[in-house]
């Protein structure tokens, strides 16, 4: 049985198992009785909309799959998907915050990574990208990690993709977002660039001052060193907006920043 054939209920049980809760876990948190929750994951009850609300509020579910849950219901879906550009003051946040993080690169992504809006910093770096990697869409990952992307220019490139693989793995099991199987299938398929794994060796015998694992980048401005922070918009009551998150990355030694503060006057 696919996804869209499920039962509200299926669904429902699906995603308090995703969250590794028991029914009388959730029933207690959403109160409701745990019979009732039982009889609705069976199909014995049908639930109203508040009760699917309040189910989801409890086990996370992300806007998308809520709508998903309305309809098995039989319920129109409750939330819209608006392009970003029609998202009117949440456009200007995202926006504002990608503008104010100049001269370091910010992206605004979604839930598969796909590049929704960049900087001026960003699009330097993403500029030499070859078109392939550009259809249909430019995804973060593919563009960092892909042979033909940024992989042969970072330094400590096994120990970062390890990073942005596990990554992955939690939104898929956070979000279940279509398309993130076949993606991290794909990044954990590249292959290691050659002598990525030597230089690796050295950067991390003698880089022992980042309480993170910075991304180390080998470029014509030189070797940078990055962290990053991935911000979110709090209360989405929008599909897109609940999908999106702004990623802006900081230098993380005083070689990168002056760098990147010499280029921003050029």
């Amino acid at each position: 049985m696919t996804t869209a054939q499920l039962s509200v209920g299926d669904l429902l049980r699906d995603w308090r198992e995703r969250r590794r809760r028991s029914q009388l876990e959730v029933a207690i948190a959403a109160d409701v009785s745990a019979r009732h929750l039982s009889f609705i994951e069976t199909g014995r009850s049908g639930p109203s909309r508040t009760m699917i609300e309040r189910l989801c509020e409890e086990l996370e579910v992300p806007l998308r799959e809520r709508n998903r849950l309305y309809l098995a219901a039989g319920f129109a879906p409750v939330y819209q998907e608006r392009p970003l550009d029609d998202l009117g003051v949440a456009r200007s946040v995202v926006q504002a915050v990608l503008t104010g993080h100049e001269p370091y690169p910010a992206c605004a992504v979604d839930v598969r990574w796909d590049v929704v809006a960049t900087n001026r910093s960003m699009e330097r770096f993403l500029a030499p990208l070859p078109a392939a990697l550009r259809q249909p869409r430019l995804n973060m990952l593919r563009a960092t990690l892909h042979p033909d992307g940024l992989a042969s220019q970072i330094r400590n490139y096994a120990q970062w993709r390890a990073h942005v693989v596990r990554r992955v793995r939690r939104q898929l099991d956070r979000t279940a977002a279509a398309g993130l199987t076949d993606l991290l299938a794909e990044l954990e398929g590249y292959p290691v660039p050659a002598g990525s794994e030597e230089e690796a060796q050295v950067v991390a015998a003698t880089d022992h001052t980042l309480p993170v694992l910075p991304l180390l980048l080998r470029t014509s401005l030189g070797d940078l060193s990055f962290l990053y922070v991935l911000s979110v918009i709090g209360a989405p009551q929008d599909v897109t907006v609940d999908e999106i998150a702004v990623e802006a990355m900081f230098p993380a030694d005083d070689a990168t920043r002056e760098a990147l503060l010499a280029i921003s006057h050029d």
